[in-house]
């Protein structure tokens, strides 16, 4: 199955719902940050949380997340845009535990008690819109939906998960935002509380071969579904080495002489992806000015 994601509303268009699968998403951000499986958990849960907030936004518009926790993870960062794209890394990829009392991969010792989730919004304007709370659990979707009550307002439910082979390979990862227009009769949010305390983890889910369609189905019921758009959804990295040309021109030339004469060439990679882009000396005599 193809990544994608949905968009719908519930209760009359009182309630508004995201669901999304990404396991080849995941996967490949696995593999490209050779990632160990309670970090891989961590990672794959703030892929897709960031891929359905990306889909709250329209046009050329772009979010950057950071969870940076006090474990041993050290930081997340993940950004995507309104077209499904995303990427991320961790600050330490080769981290794993024993699972928790619950049986599951122990992401909230990997993460950290400790730190702040912020979230910065590039909506083609002058100056970037950010919020930041503080990590309430580090299990990364009871973290945003406190992010979404908090800094934005707004009364959510978050649930992302992913479950990983003995492998490291993922074997699943999903997730689902939903949330409650101002003005929503409590007796809706009663129900809906009821409905999500009951949902099967998403993760199992998805597992199960349930479709985003079909996770909101059982969710809120067919007859009260209304979707509006589907959405692919894949890892994908804005770098280049004419990106990476810029930010060495930026250097001054100063830089890139000590570049060609003590190193005679230089090499970047990429964060996000790993790929590594390789200038010879002639290229950078190429980019003095």
């Amino acid at each position: 199955m193809k990544d994608y994601l949905i968009k719908a509303t519930a209760h009359k268009g009182m309630v508004r719902a995201y669901a999304a699968t990404t396991t080849n998403t995941v996967e490949e951000a696995r593999r490209r940050q050779d990632t160990w499986a309670t970090a891989s958990a961590a990672l794959g849960r703030t892929l897709t949380i960031t891929a359905l907030m990306g889909a709250m936004h329209k046009g050329d518009d772009s979010i950057t997340v950071k969870v940076e926790g006090d474990g041993p993870l050290k930081a997340i960062v993940t950004d995507g845009d309104a077209q499904g794209h995303v990427r991320g890394y961790v600050g330490n990829g080769h981290v794993d535990f024993d699972l928790n009392a619950k049986g599951k991969l122990d992401v909230a010792r990997a993460v950290g008690t400790q730190g702040s989730i912020s979230v910065t919004k590039d909506l083609g304007l002058k100056d970037y819109f950010t919020g930041e709370v503080p990590i309430v659990s580090g299990e990364i979707s009871e973290d945003f939906t406190y992010y979404f009550a908090n800094s934005e307002q707004i009364p959510s439910a978050v649930g992302a998960g992913v479950l990983v082979n003995p492998d490291h390979t993922i074997l699943a990862a999903g997730g689902f935002i939903v949330q409650v227009m101002p003005g929503v009769d409590e007796d809706v949010i009663t129900r809906l509380e009821e409905q999500i305390k009951f949902l099967p983890p998403i993760s199992t889910l998805i597992r199960e071969g349930k479709s985003p369609e079909e996770i909101l189905q059982q969710l809120f019921g067919e007859s009260d579904l209304k979707i509006h758009e589907t959405m692919p959804v894949e890892f994908r990295c804005r770098c280049s080495k004419e990106r990476v040309e810029q930010a060495i021109v930026g250097l001054g030339n100063e830089e890139i002489q000590a570049m060609i004469d003590e190193d005679h060439g230089a090499e970047a990679n990429c964060h996000f992806c790993n790929e590594t882009y390789h200038f010879s000396e002639e290229e950078l005599k190429g980019l003095l000015k």
